[in-house]
């Protein structure tokens, strides 16, 4: 039973909204709205009720091919790969502050598609990508070539240079942001750009192209391409006119895009992956209840499906009941509502497919001898939609299935440890490495654990927090690369020594 009291359709502006929004669904290619080659749509359902909101163009390798043609054909007329930098900046900065006019219909496609709460939506996504865009359009004519401390006879240049065509592939939890993180750098670098949304939540993606159209990208310099990922992001992947491949998603289909690039033309890949992302909360940490409320949080926002979620709550044993006390008491209060409604906390899963996925790990939990303490259960049945209640296991162990794969649902297992060494060894036992947090009071044991941590990003008395000034990304099975901050046009240019003789 929700305890979100749900706003009536009748006084809810945002249902009322929804009910006149004009969905666009079509593929984008060469600065127009196309349907698929085939004519092939498939149906893009909501989470929230399970109605389907519009047929989608279901993209296929001739309509790859038509992209990635649009992309070079562009690529190589120069309107854009060799427009200075100002010019670039001054179109991202038009289409981030045209992402914000149109700040509640992209929040409204953003929450509709994949089923979080319109605040969030509001709040988070949006604003979010626009930053994005905005951040690496303020930065592109700020980025310095170099020049080489070489004898007086010569002269070595180091410039930066567009790669050409990237194909981006984008998962369906943060589908608008996500897109932003790829497009922004990429964009701004001067590349072409593919770009393949999940088939689970491609509407934003489809309404961005406009929007960048209007704010004055040229033709073929941004194309979308919805559809699935064994056909549309397949041919995109294995396609020779590609020079990168960015893909954020499952480690599983991040391998699959290593293999493709080796089987055509050794295309560049950069990878985001999956995460199982240790918190670990010591025993003198300074405000036990603010932690504990920062791993409620890490967990079940986004109703979990997020890359970096804190599904491993390691707790030193003498505050664990403490600990999970209060995480529990705030998982009680963000029980699933109406997404669409602004008081809601916790959405609905994507589809009924990653439903199933996240009840199964339930099950799993159960059956390996976890304590369930919390949730566990689908919720909201009479709504038509995709609804899992938080879920707290107690007693897991390191080499339990819940406490070792991404389960990507609002599920948190908690652990146990004796000491920092311990915790630190549990923590590093994943094929994983993408985000970790430790709680501590003391600043040596902060740096200690933060360096010993094999993560790409670590937090100290916080969890998941950021801006667009810091790099992103993973060790290990979590990813190649980073998204985010100025190291991210590595990913997007290409270094070119030039060596002149001056003797």
């Amino acid at each position: 039973m929700s305890a979100v009291a749900e706003t009536p359709n009748s006084v809810n502006p945002w249902r009322q909204r929804a009910a006149q929004l004009r969905i666009e669904s079509r593929a984008f290619i060469d600065g127009r709205y196309v349907a698929a080659a085939s004519g092939a749509t498939f149906d893009c359902v909501s989470p929230i009720d399970g109605r389907v909101l519009a047929k989608v163009a279901s993209c296929e390798a001739p309509d790859v091919d038509a992209a990635v043609a649009s992309a070079r054909r562009a690529f190589e007329q120069g309107k854009w790969s060799r427009a200075a930098p100002a010019a670039r900046k001054k179109v991202l900065q038009k289409l981030g502050e045209l992402m914000l006019a149109h700040k509640d219909e992209l929040a409204l496609l953003e929450t509709l598609d994949m089923g979080k709460p319109i605040g969030d939506s509001l709040a988070v996504d949006v604003p979010g990508s626009a930053r994005c865009i905005h951040w690496y359009g303020e930065a592109i004519d700020k980025v310095y070539d170099e020049i080489a401390p070489t004898g007086h006879d010569v002269l070595g240049m180091i410039t930066r240079e567009p790669c050409g065509v990237v194909g981006a592939v984008v998962p369906w939890n943060f589908p608008l942001l996500m897109a932003a993180w790829k497009l922004g750098p990429a964009l701004a670098a001067g590349n072409s750009v593919v770009l393949k949304p999940s088939e689970k939540s491609p509407l934003t993606a489809i309404r961005l192209a406009q929007l960048a159209a209007e704010a004055g990208l040229p033709e073929g310099v941004l194309n979308v391409l919805p559809g699935f990922g064994h056909t549309a992001g397949q041919a995109l992947a294995l396609h020779m006119d590609v020079d990168v491949v960015a893909f954020t998603g499952s480690t599983r289909t991040g391998k699959r895009m290593l293999e493709f690039s080796a089987q055509s033309n050794m295309k560049r890949v950069w990878l985001e992956c999956g995460g199982k992302s240790p918190n670990i909360v010591l025993a003198d940490t300074r405000d036990i209840e603010r932690a504990a409320t920062a791993a409620a949080w890490g967990i079940f926002f986004n109703q979990g499906e997020v890359c970096t979620a804190g599904s491993r709550l390691l707790v030193q044993e003498s505050i664990k009941d403490r600990v999970l006390e209060k995480v529990v008491e705030v998982g009680r209060t963000l029980q699933p509502g109406d997404p669409l409604d602004p008081a809601t906390k916790l959405g609905a899963i994507v589809d009924t497919i990653q439903m199933g996925t996240v009840l199964k790990y339930i099950d799993a939990g159960r059956s390996e001898g976890a304590s369930l303490v919390l949730g566990g259960t689908q919720t909201r049945r009479e709504s038509g939609g995709y609804y899992v209640e938080p879920t707290v296991f107690d007693g897991v162990s390191p080499r339990m299935q819940i406490a070792r794969e991404e389960i990507f649902g609002p599920v948190l297992s908690t652990l146990t440890f004796k000491d920092v060494d311990e915790a630190i060894r549990i923590a590093n036992d994943t094929i994983y490495g993408l985000g970790a947090a430790v709680w501590t009071r003391d600043i040596t044991t902060a740096h200690r654990v933060a360096r010993a941590l094999r993560s790409g990003s670590v937090w100290v008395n916080c969890y998941d927090n950021g801006d667009m000034t810091v790099p992103f990304g993973g060790y290990k099975q979590s990813g190649i690369g980073r998204d985010k901050s100025l190291h991210a046009l590595d990913k997007y240019t290409e270094l070119k020594t030039t060596w002149i003789d001056l003797s």
